[in-house]
C-alpha cells in the first residue's frame, strides 16, 4: 500500500509520512504538512516555492542565467537564435535593440505542441501502423490457406496428365514452396520495421506524457517535434500470390503446356493518414462475375463513364447532353457542353465535380453547379482523354493538330507539371493520332493508357518510365482483333481494359499478366469502364446505350 495514502486517497506529508498534506514545494515537488515547511525552507527560503497543494505544479521553474548566476533566465532573444537571457542580459550591450519573448509564452505554445502530438500520436498515427501491423499479420494468417487452394489447383490439374508429368509437377511444387519462403519473409520484414516504429511511437508517447506533467522549463523548450518523422509513413506492403495458369494436356512440352506460375509481385502504397481509412483487404476474383443491374439511359453510341459510388453515375456519348443517374437507373441531373458537340471524355474530382474534355474547342473545363469554370485551354494541341490521379492532379491525353503526335500532360489545377511523350530511346510512347487513348492511374501511381490504334494497354510509371505493354492474350474464342476501348484499375490493382469487337472485358495484374476475362453478362460491344471506391465495375455499351453493373470481386 503508498504510504502516502489512506483506503480514501488522502494524500501525506511526504517528510513525516503521517500528517494530511497542506502545502506543496513546486521547486522540490514533495508534499508538506503544515509543521513540516519550516523544515523544509531552513537552507533557504529563496530556494523554495510553497503553494497551496491545489496549485501544485503550477509554478515555471525557470533556468539561471549562465552569465548572472543570481538570475533566472524568463526571456528569449530572437535576435540570437532563441537564446535565454535574464533582465541583465537584456540591459546590456550585447542585446541592444534586439527584440524579446516572454518565456512563459513560448512554454505555453510548445505545451499545447506537446499535447497535439500526443493526441495525434495516440490517437491517430498509433492507429494507423497498428491496422498496418494487422493487414500483415492477416496476410501471414491467410499465407497457407492461399498457398494450399494453389497447390490443390495445380494437383487436379496433374490428375487429368499422364504418369510422366508427376515430375513437373514436383518441379513446380519446389518453385510454389521456394515463392512462399520468399513471400514470408518479405511480409516478415516489414511487419519487424512497422514493430519497431510502433516501439518508437509507444516510447514517444511515454515521454510526452512526461512533458506534459513536468515544469522543467528547458526540456519543455527544447522540446522537437516528432510528428513529420512518423507522418512519413512506410508504404503498405501488397505481396500478391503467385497465379497458377493451367493449359490443355499436350505430351510435348510438358512443362511450358501444364501451366505458368506467375511469380510474387509486391505492390507499395503510399499510406496517407485518414480517419476513415479505406478497406484495402485482398480481394479474389469470383469464378464466375455476376450482372448487379441494367442502366438504360436512352441512348446509343455511349462512350464514356465516370463515378466514385454508385449513387452518381455520370455518362456521355456522342450527344452534348452528360448525364448523372444512379444504380437504380434513375435520371438525376444533364449537362450540356459548351460547344454543343459531345464531350471526349469526362472524370469526376474527390469533390465529386464533373470535369469534362471538350476537344471541339480545345479546352478542359469544370462543371459546379450549372456553371463552368474553364481549367485548359489547348493551342496547338487538343485535348481528349482525363484522369484524376490520387493526390488531386489531372491527366489529359492530347494530340497536335496535325495529328502526328500524342501525349500525356499532368496538370495540378491549370498549371502543367509533367509531359510525358517518349521513352528513354526517344521513340514515341503513344500511338500519333487523333484516336481515344483512355487513362487511367493504378493504385502504385502507375499511369495506364488503352492506345486505341496501337491496340495495346501502355503503362508507365509516375515518372514516365515505360513499365510494360499488353497487347493481348491468345484464345480460341476470342477471334476478332483486340480494339481496346475504356480502362480502369480497382482497390488490388487490377486493371481492366475494354475488347470491343471481342465483347469482353480483359483483367490484368499490376505487372501486365493476365488473368481472366469477363465475357459473361449478355455484355455487348463494351466501351467506356469504371470501377467506383467499393469495387463496382461499371461498363457502357456503346450501340445498345446501357450501363452494366458488374460484380467480379468475391
Amino acid at each position: 500500500m503508498d504510504p502516502h495514502s489512506t483506503a480514501q486517497d488522502v494524500h501525506r506529508c511526504d517528510f513525516c509520512e503521517t500528517a494530511i498534506v497542506h502545502s506543496y514545494c513546486d521547486f522540490c515537488h514533495v508534499s508538506l504538512c503544515k509543521p513540516c515547511i519550516p523544515d523544509h525552507i531552513l537552507d533557504g527560503y529563496d530556494k523554495h516555492k510553497i503553494v497551496p497543494f491545489h496549485e501544485r505544479r503550477s509554478t515555471l521553474i525557470y533556468p539561471k542565467c549562465e552569465t548572472h548566476s543570481h538570475k533566472i533566465c524568463d526571456f528569449q532573444c530572437e535576435n540570437c537564435n532563441n537564446i535565454l537571457v535574464c533582465s541583465s542580459c537584456m540591459a546590456s550591450e550585447n542585446h541592444r535593440g534586439h527584440k524579446f519573448v516572454e518565456l512563459s509564452e513560448v512554454y505555453k505554445t510548445k505545451k499545447e505542441v506537446i499535447e497535439k502530438d500526443k493526441v495525434e500520436l495516440e490517437n491517430l498515427i498509433s492507429p494507423t501502423y497498428e491496422d498496418i501491423a494487422l493487414d500483415l499479420e492477416n496476410q501471414l494468417a491467410n499465407l497457407d490457406g492461399g498457398y494450399e487452394k494453389l497447390t490443390t489447383t495445380m494437383s487436379k490439374q496433374g490428375e487429368q496428365w499422364h504418369r510422366e508429368i508427376d515430375i513437373v509437377i514436383n518441379k513446380m511444387k519446389t518453385e510454389i514452396s521456394d515463392m512462399k519462403v520468399k513471400h514470408r519473409d518479405i511480409l516478415q520484414k516489414h511487419l519487424n520495421e512497422i514493430k519497431q516504429i510502433q516501439s518508437l511511437i509507444k516510447q514517444t508517447v511515454i515521454t510526452l506524457g512526461e512533458l506534459q506533467k513536468s515544469t522543467e522549463v528547458s526540456p519543455t523548450v527544447e522540446y522537437c517535434s516528432k510528428i513529420s518523422e512518423f507522418n512519413k509513413l512506410t508504404p503498405k506492403v501488397r505481396v500478391s500470390l503467385p497465379t497458377f495458369i493451367p493449359n490443355p494436356t499436350n505430351s510435348e512440352n510438358l512443362y511450358t503446356l501444364f501451366g505458368k506460375i506467375i511469380p510474387l509481385s509486391t505492390a507499395t502504397e503510399k499510406n496517407r493518414l485518414s480517419l476513415n481509412q479505406v478497406n484495402t483487404s485482398v480481394r479474389e476474383l469470383l469464378d464466375v462475375p455476376k450482372l448487379v443491374a441494367t442502366i438504360k439511359t436512352g441512348r446509343r453510341c455511349l462512350r464514356n463513364i465516370t463515378c466514385h459510388n454508385e449513387d452518381n453515375i455520370w455518362t456521355s456519348g456522342e450527344t452534348n447532353e452528360i448525364k448523372c443517374f444512379n444504380s437504380k437507373g434513375s435520371l438525376l441531373q444533364t449537362v450540356y457542353t459548351k460547344s454543343g458537340k459531345f464531350p471526349d471524355d469526362i472524370t469526376v474530382y474527390s469533390d465529386s465535380n464533373l470535369i469534362v474534355s471538350d476537344g471541339n474547342i480545345k479546352t478542359v473545363y469544370k462543371v459546379n453547379n450549372g456553371k463552368t469554370e474553364e481549367l485548359i485551354r489547348l493551342q496547338g494541341w487538343t485535348p481528349f482523354n482525363l484522369c484524376v490521379t490520387s493526390t488531386g492532379d489531372l491527366l489529359v491525353t492530347m494530340y497536335s493538330d496535325d495529328e502526328t503526335q500524342s501525349k500525356i500532360v499532368r496538370y495540378s489545377g491549370s498549371t502543367e507539371k509533367q509531359t510525358i511523350q517518349f521513352d528513354d530511346e526517344g521513340k514515341p510512347l503513344y500511338s500519333g493520332n487523333s484516336k481515344i487513348k483512355y487513362i487511367t492511374e493504378n493504385r502504385n501511381n502507375d499511369i495506364c493508357v488503352a492506345d486505341f490504334m496501337a491496340s495495346a494497354v501502355v503503362v508507365v510509371n509516375q515518372d514516365g518510365k515505360l513499365r510494360w505493354r499488353y497487347t493481348g492474350h491468345p484464345s480460341v474464342t476470342k477471334n476478332e482483333p483486340f480494339i481496346l476501348r475504356g480502362i480502369t484499375t480497382d482497390s488490388q490493382s487490377r486493371i481492366l481494359t475494354a475488347d470491343s469487337d471481342n465483347h469482353c472485358i480483359h483483367i490484368l495484374d499490376q505487372d501486365g499478366q493476365f488473368l481472366r476475362y469477363i465475357d459473361n453478362c449478355d455484355m455487348a460491344t463494351p466501351y467506356g469502364l469504371c470501377v467506383d471506391n467499393t469495387d463496382n465495375l461499371f461498363v457502357c455499351e456503346y450501340f445498345k446505350g446501357n450501363v452494366k453493373e458488374i460484380k467480379y470481386l468475391k
